[in-house]
C-alpha cells in the first residue's frame, strides 16, 4: 500500500498538520488503528502536563478519632464530615467481618 502526505486537523488548537506518508507507513507496522489526533506542538504540551500530574503527591496525615473505640488515631487522607473514620485495628475487623457474610 502506497501512502501519500495527508492533512489533519487538531483536536486542540484546530490548526492543520500534516501526517506524512513516513508517519503513516510507521503507524501501520505497528499497527495502529486510529490516526493522530493532535498536532507535534499540542502532543508535546499533553505529555509534559500528563508527567506533571503522574508525579507523586504530597501523603496528608490527619490526626482523629476513631469512631468505633474511640483511640485517638492518624489517617493517610482528611477525613469526611458525617462520615466514619476507623483506626487500623478497627477497620480490619470491619474488613474481614463483611468480606465473609455479604
Amino acid at each position: 500500500m502506497e501512502f501519500q502526505d495527508k492533512t489533519l486537523r487538531c483536536v486542540d488548537c484546530s490548526a492543520e498538520f500534516i501526517w506524512t506518508a513516513g508517519e503513516q507507513l510507521f503507524f501501520a507496522d505497528k499497527q495502529f488503528k486510529n490516526e493522530p489526533k493532535r498536532c507535534k506542538n499540542c502532543k508535546a504540551k499533553r505529555a509534559t502536563r500528563m508527567a506533571t500530574a503522574s508525579a507523586p503527591r504530597e501523603r496528608v496525615e490527619t490526626h482523629t478519632t476513631c469512631s468505633a473505640c474511640g483511640k485517638e488515631t492518624t489517617v493517610p487522607f482528611r477525613p469526611t464530615q458525617g462520615r466514619p473514620v476507623f483506626c487500623k485495628e478497627c477497620f480490619q475487623q470491619r474488613k474481614f467481618a463483611g468480606a465473609g457474610g455479604v
